[in-house]
């Protein structure tokens, strides 16, 4: 069903889009009393929320381009994320090989240190300057490179960090519209009249909010058509500038646990990350696009990123050994400058309060960039814009809320499998490790009383028992195979062809 029933038809507040940025709007609303609906015309994180490179991270590069108050708030970020969501997001430590002719030590050691200070108290452990050659930090590189650095920040599961904010937005009362497209809203004397199609069946309905958010990512401007506004609102105004990034998954490419951040001639870094533990994925790229329609990678972008690789990695990265590929859109804030890279990667709220229509105080709000790590504060700050509308409203709550499956107690997520293996022995510890990084806290109930694996049901590959498919599809809003096997879980990774044909002809929401 689109919503459990009785459907309500009129909110607090209505978002439109169901990525990262929708999705903690929605939970944080809701967890402050507001009555709240969502509508997410896809898959929940089925655009540019899963196409990040899973990182939750302070954004190194960002100090070259002096965006100190966007490294300090992400760092701040970073640190309550891994005590909000420890089963999605883990500390990762990042290799940087030393290139004197690129920037010279004295600069990454400073910014570095920048970095280590911005953060403030940190859980995770302070930069340092490391010795590559002969050390498990030089795995996989070039025997020429002698020296590098090594910092932190973290990794995370992106689509399920979405699923989790939308699942609490759920538990709190927000009413979740999968699948489900918004073609039109209008302000009336009694507020918003937004018009829904079920994009599966083609049925319409009508609901009505008070305040209306579009979250709709890249398709910000698509989504600013199909609202009813003043040719003179502050929102029609602002531009969206569409910067693809594409990634590469390629076999392992070094051992140990570590990630690596390349430099490359053109200024710009990649990243070198250990993935789903038997890949590695290489990314980003950054290339203006003009609109928004499924972006794919170009040969131009795989040869860079093979490139840029090469000139570091002891074995050559080539076209030929890229497993996988994905590119995501991030629908930046267009500030003007020329160079993509150099595009802002902070979030603007744009405010439209109605003040200027026969009909005012039904505020719409629209989003413009941002990025996984710091899609709380985007949160709090969107509601802190809202504000006056709501004086019912009440205070901010996020910062220390345990995501659903977060609570894990003082247990790291290695130490819960352990707990894990020593009640469902029948599972292998990968199996359990990555169910667990999936569901966390909420993985017993994921599994049940199931004393055997006959009794988790059918075997689908690559980890996937038909109890965790039910799970998904009952708890989840999964609609498709796809939904299953590369969002909920990155199962298809590990399965044969044969096996995931098999598994979409089967699957039945």
């Amino acid at each position: 069903g689109v919503c459990e029933n009785p459907c309500m038809d009129s909110f607090d507040l209505f978002v439109i889009g169901g990525g990262i940025n929708g999705a903690g709007i929605a939970r944080d609303a809701a967890g402050r009393g507001l009555t709240v609906g969502l509508a997410e015309m896809g898959d929940f994180a089925g655009a540019t929320s899963q196409w990040s490179s899973k990182l939750i991270h302070g954004g190194l590069r960002y100090l070259e381009y002096y965006e100190f108050r966007l490294v300090a708030e992400s760092l701040r970020e970073r640190e309550r994320l891994l005590h909000i969501a420890p089963h999605l997001i883990q500390p990762l430590a990042f290799v940087v090989p030393h290139e004197p002719h690129l920037r010279p030590a004295w600069m990454i050691r400073t910014g570095l240190a920048m970095y280590d200070f911005l953060g403030g108290k940190k859980s995770v452990p302070s930069s340092s300057s490391i010795r590559l050659e002969g050390t498990p930090y030089g795995a996989g590189l070039q025997t020429r490179l002698k020296k590098g650095f090594l910092y932190w920040d973290a990794r995370v599961d992106d689509a399920r960090l979405v699923i989790a904010n939308i699942k609490s937005a759920a538990a709190l009362g927000a009413q979740i519209y999968a699948t489900t497209q918004v073609t039109h809203a209008v302000r009336t004397a009694q507020g918003w009249r937004i018009d829904l199609k079920t994009v599966s069946t083609g049925a319409t309905s009508v609901v009505h909010a008070k305040g209306l958010v579009n979250a709709s990512g890249p398709w910000v401007k698509q989504t600013q058509d199909l609202i009813a506004l003043d040719p003179q609102s502050p929102v029609k105004k602002a531009g969206v500038r569409h910067v693809k990034g594409s990634h590469i998954i390629v076999p392992r490419v070094h051992e140990g646990e570590h990630a690596m951040l390349l430099q490359n001639a053109d200024k710009r870094i990649i990243f070198v990350i250990p993935y789903q533990r038997d890949f590695t994925l290489i990314g980003t790229t950054d290339v203006t696009v003009a609109e928004y329609e499924k972006p794919q990678i170009t040969p131009d972008e795989v040869s860079y990123l093979c490139g840029v690789a090469s000139q570091y990695l002891a074995k050559r990265v080539t076209a030929a050994d890229v497993i996988s590929t994905y590119s995501g859109v991030r629908p930046l804030y267009d500030d003007g400058k020329a160079n993509a890279s150099a595009v802002t990667r902070d979030y603007v709220l744009r405010l439209d309060d109605g003040r200027t229509t026969q009909h005012p105080n039904f505020p719409l709000l629209s989003v413009f960039g941002g990025k996984l790590t710091t899609y709380r504060e985007l949160s709090l700050h969107a509601l802190q814009r809202l504000a006056k509308f709501y004086p019912q409203m009440r205070p901010e709550w996020t910062h220390d809320a345990t995501l659903p499956g977060g609570n894990l107690g003082t247990a790291t997520l290695a130490e819960f499998v352990t707990t894990l293996k020593s009640e469902y022995g029948y599972l292998t510890t990968i199996h359990l490790e990555r169910i667990a990084a999936r569901h966390g806290s909420e993985t017993r109930a994921v599994l049940g009383n199931a004393k055997s694996r006959e009794e988790l049901g059918t075997y689908h590959g690559g980890g996937l028992y038909e109890r965790e498919v039910r799970w998904l599809v009952e708890r989840e809003w999964a609609r498709t195979a796809e939904d299953v096997l590369w969002r909920r879980t990155k199962a298809g990774m590990f399965m044969s062809s044969a096996r995931i044909q098999a598994f979409t002809e089967q699957f039945k929401p």
